[in-house]
């Protein structure tokens, strides 16, 4: 499973479904993280899991939730620069919460 490093700030709004999209650069390094999500060409990906940790530490905070994938431009109130295109990780659901150790 794909684990993405995330924010205090914005890992609590994901939690309490304040948040619904995360956004990462379009970048080399997230197009190869993010090609075996994603379908070339496609308005919208299959529904996929990944976990976003508060931290880099095994024992941070972790929450994995269900997305989809898109490329676009995302909200400033949710860390997007305005103009830059971004992938755009939509949050369908939180699936549990925790830590990498339990």
């Amino acid at each position: 499973m794909l684990t993405l490093p995330i924010k205090k700030k914005w890992y609590d709004m994901i939690l309490s479904g304040d948040k619904k999209e995360e956004y990462r650069e379009i970048k080399p390094y997230y197009t190869s993280r993010f090609k075996n999500l994603m379908k070339r060409g496609s308005p919208c990906t299959p529904v996929r899991t990944v976990r976003f940790r508060n931290g880099y530490s095994k024992s941070s905070p972790t929450l994995v939730a269900s997305i989809t994938i898109s490329e676009g431009y995302g909200l400033e109130r949710w860390g997007a620069k305005q103009g830059e295109r971004y992938y755009i990780l939509k949050i369908r659901d939180v699936i549990r919460e925790g830590a990498d150790d339990e």
